[in-house]
């Protein structure tokens, strides 16, 4: 069976099925026309997993809420106000939305909503051809006025309409097609890119989230590389991500055979790789994938020329943290995210002190302390750091880590490594020192987890003693 004919089987036996059965019949007995269209008509022709379902259909919100409810357990507004009424059918959950005929102002960030009439009229509002296809319900008939199924087979992304009417439309499908270039691997008509280039200014007329959630959706593809290329390549990570193509001419000085930049590429895809590894069948990490793609942001900020031809970049761990966290803020990613990435760039360099001479035990706990919730994370991102293409370095560098894990693990079974504290809390310092809350329970505390992790667990016995030594001294 052709691929072709697998995918018409596979949406027959989709839409054949319960509920969507019924749904189709329901709108046809309304009168109404319904359309499987977008994503789930291109996924089955190019053999990925249909998950969420979208149709599309000649009934307004108010007449597809009345045709669906008796068929659903729940029904709600996704937004009325764009034509989508979402609705808890058994075990599926469905969105169905009006047929759209929105225009652009050209100076609002969204558009003025307006209902079409027709399904063509629909596909042609869409953002590439491939995802403009349609099988109209009950009748299982392909609608393809765009010959998005011509695009797809020659793996080409290409507008519907002129590339600069639709990108001015919504600059954010630029950044669509930066992701789509690493989900389905398809490459970039060269009129499509074109446009990109000289309308990805226009990006920055989009609303930070926006262009967030399209960077997430790139990162968290298997291969996140070909988007980000694009990106780069076409000045819209001069708009999202101003740090990244900054990187293109710095050399680095762990591997002179690559700049800054492609090193950074392959970072970010072992990563993905060793992610894998460690946790087959997981979703992306996200704070991992962000870590690797901005680990080296420093480097620009601190690059000086010393004798000899040497570069050097000191710090650019330091730098980085504080330039990512400015970034993501500006991206509003949520706190948690911007903390775990900031940290785990301001600690990737620790471990390759460890590989010149091995750590004390004390050096191994402030290395896990350090790290916290993020330790695994951390070891991901070291290992992903080791680009070098002299095989003895590599495989020294390897070994060594490995050597580091074994370490913690060793450790972690004779303490509670991952949550290393003193032994004595802030309650039971203020009890023997007969003290308030206060600046000295800190400080207590503070010395407390000095010997901690100088000399592990030591009891609380011993731990009270030398707090009073330690007290006695003041």
């Amino acid at each position: 069976m052709s691929s072709v004919a697998k995918a018409v089987e596979q949406l027959r036996l989709v839409t054949s099925d319960e509920p969507i059965a019924g749904i189709s019949r329901a709108f046809q007995a309304a009168g109404h026309e319904l359309a499987l269209v977008g994503g789930p008509v291109r996924d089955a022709f190019l053999g990925r997993p249909l998950n969420d379902l979208d149709f599309t259909t000649s009934a307004r919100p108010d007449e597809i809420e009345r045709i669906i409810a008796p068929l659903a357990t729940a029904v709600w507004d996704v937004g009325r106000a764009f034509g989508t009424i979402a609705a808890q059918c058994g075990d599926m959950t469905v969105e169905i939305t009006t047929y759209r005929a929105d225009t652009y102002d050209g100076a609002s960030r969204k558009p003025d909503v307006e209902f079409g009439d027709s399904l063509e009229g629909d596909l042609f509002r869409r953002d590439f051809t491939m995802n403009a296809m349609a099988l109209t319900l009950p009748g299982l008939v392909l609608v393809d006025p765009c010959e998005g199924m011509r695009d797809l087979l020659e793996g080409v992304l290409r507008t519907p309409v002129s590339p600069e009417v639709s990108f001015r439309d919504d600059p954010l499908r630029m950044m669509r097609a930066a992701r789509f270039t690493s989900q389905l691997g398809v490459s970039v008509h060269p009129d499509t890119r074109e446009a990109i280039v000289a309308l990805a200014p226009r990006l920055g007329d989009i609303s930070a989230e926006r262009v967030r959630d399209e960077l997430v959706r790139t990162l968290a593809t298997d291969h996140p590389r070909a988007g980000i290329e694009l990106m780069v390549e076409t000045g819209l990570a001069e708009v999202a991500l101003p740090e990244l193509p900054a990187l293109r001419l710095e050399s680095d000085e762990h591997a002179h055979h690559k700049d800054v930049y492609e090193h950074t590429l392959t970072v970010l895809e072992q990563a993905i790789g060793e992610e894998r590894r460690r946790s087959p069948g997981q979703p992306a990490d996200m704070v991992v994938r962000l870590a690797s793609l901005l680990h080296d942001i420093g480097k620009p900020a601190t690059r000086r020329f010393e004798a000899g031809g040497v570069v050097t970049f000191y710090h650019h761990d330091v730098v980085g943290a504080k330039l990512a966290k400015k970034r993501l803020r500006e991206l509003r990613f949520d706190n948690d995210t911007i903390a775990a990435v900031a940290r785990l760039i301001e600690l990737h360099l620790r471990f390759f002190g460890y590989s010149e001479q091995a750590w004390s035990d004390s050096a191994v706990r402030r290395y896990v302390r350090d790290a916290g919730d993020h330790l695994e994370r951390l070891h991901i991102l070291v290992r992903a750091d080791v680009t070098t293409r002299n095989k003895r370095k590599a495989d020294r560098l390897s070994f060594a880590y490995d050597d580091l894990e074994a370490r913690i693990a060793e450790l972690a079974e004779l303490e509670e490594l991952q949550s290393i504290r003193p032994e004595l809390d802030g309650e039971e310092i203020m009890a023997i020192l007969d003290v308030p809350a206060g600046r000295v329970v800190g400080e207590a505390y503070a010395f407390l987890l000095e010997v901690r992790l100088d000399e592990g667990e030591i009891g609380k016995d011993e731990a009270t003693k030398r707090l009073l030594g330690w007290w006695a001294s003041r």
